[in-house]
């Protein structure tokens, strides 16, 4: 059977990776045989999320689905945040993955509760939403996924007693850890900074998450690591870093949803208050003029971002909220030829000289005399993907490190180690 569960959390506390941890550690104890536990990022724009935007599935077997199904509710309704008003947990049970259908919806667009609802019935789901129910989607969506493109967590959990305290870790060893198991794992910590991003600042139990390619690289990583003494940990298998949630542009953007377009730079970069960068995107699908914004929390995309010129062709990748693309990274397809006017002097009698006109070159303002010369400027960017920093990256958002790039490839090569 598998098990689906969603929206237990609140910023306040609790986190949905937590009780699904738990339940898999009481069903175990209980002698069933608990399988691949999943992580499932869905839709990171949508108004009513809690935190992160996460469902679980635990997949089981042996027992009864309604001994489950009574285990999962009990231990939701003990430790879920339901004084938080966006709290609605949800808890599903089915006997064979539905058809994925509600998981692309819900990751990649919107889905309703009342949607959610009528599938649940048509499969004759077990099931339970808590408050507004709206935790059933996420629930929905966590059995039904499918992971062509699969990475691994590690999250360590914290002990009870020290919830709500200050973590205790030593930073050094997160970033010999980083990098001992790199390209292999990724977003332990940004090195641009100097931060470790692993590990969360707010009141939820999770000590650390550890990111990469396998099971066996993210425990690897791990035995590297020194901090205050966890609970439990576990791995979960995970669309994060797959840039799954990402829909290919084809001349209608939506709200709330998120795209990759391919386009040209049409206007030069500029910096607006707050340290902003926006520039517009003429796509090649329609023509259409979007308006994108490089975030100030983006860090060293913006940087990037800066150095793009008109004529530029790009691969452009973020959600469209409110008439505006939100920048997560993009890539250099061809860079622009840039060229800069210059006065030089007359070969002929030294004298200063004036442009001719747009592309008449340029005309000596004592003899008359007339030359053709452009200076063409040297661009300070490259072919390739730019991304924004570790800290500030979407949890869906795949990173340079995993993308199938040729210049990537070709950089990772040297680097290849073996477990």
């Amino acid at each position: 059977m598998f098990i689906g569960m969603d929206d237990t959390d609140s910023p306040g506390g609790m986190c949905t990776t937590y009780l699904g941890a738990m339940l898999a550690q009481i069903l175990r104890h209980a002698g069933y045989a608990v399988g691949e536990l999943r992580l499932v990022r869905l839709n990171p724009n949508v108004v009513w999320r809690t935190r992160g935007n996460a469902a679980v599935c635990i997949e089981v077997a042996g027992g009864k689905p309604e001994e489950v199904f009574q285990i999962a509710c009990e231990l939701i309704e003990k430790y879920a945040m339901f004084d938080c008003e966006k709290t609605n947990p949800g808890v599903v049970i089915v006997d064979e993955r539905p058809d994925p259908v509600l998981y692309y919806q819900a990751l990649q667009r919107l889905c309703t509760i009342e949607e959610a609802i009528e599938q649940l019935d048509n499969i004759r789901a077990l099931y339970r939403g808590y408050k507004c129910g709206r935790g059933l989607i996420g629930a929905l969506a966590a059995v039904s996924s499918v992971l062509p493109d699969a990475t691994y967590e590690l999250l360590t959990y914290r002990s009870a007693d020290r919830l709500g305290t200050p973590r205790m870790f030593e930073p050094e060893s997160f970033f010999a850890s980083a990098a001992a198991t790199a390209p292999h794992t990724w977003d332990t910590v940004d090195s641009a900074a100097h931060a470790v991003v692993c590990v969360p600042h707010g009141k939820d139990p999770v000590l650390y998450g550890i990111r990469g390619e396998s099971p066996e690289w993210v425990a690897q990583s791990v035995t590297l690591l020194r901090s205050e003494k966890s609970a439990f940990s576990q791995i979960w298998r995970t669309n994060q870093g797959t840039d799954a949630h990402l829909i290919a542009y084809t001349g209608e953007l939506v709200g709330g949803l998120s795209y990759q377009i391919d386009g040209s730079v049409a206007s030069v970069p500029e910096t607006r208050r707050g340290g902003h960068v926006r520039f517009v995107l003429r796509t090649d699908a329609s023509g259409q003029d979007i308006p994108v914004f490089a975030f100030e929390p983006t860090k060293d995309l913006r940087h990037a971002v800066r150095k793009l010129l008109p004529g530029d062709r790009i691969t452009a990748c973020g959600s469209y909220q409110k008439g505006v693309l939100h920048l997560e990274k993009f890539r250099l397809n061809a860079v622009a030829v840039a060229e800069r006017r210059v006065s030089p002097k007359c070969p002929i009698c030294g004298g200063r000289m004036t442009s001719a006109g747009r592309g008449k070159g340029y005309k000596c303002r004592s003899c008359s005399a007339r030359i053709r010369e452009t200076e063409w400027l040297e661009r300070d960017i490259t072919e390739g993907w730019y991304e924004a920093s570790p800290g500030a990256r979407r949890h869906l958002a795949k990173p340079i490190i995993r993308m199938r790039d040729a210049a990537a490839e070709k950089d990772n090569t040297s680097d290849n180690k073996e477990i």
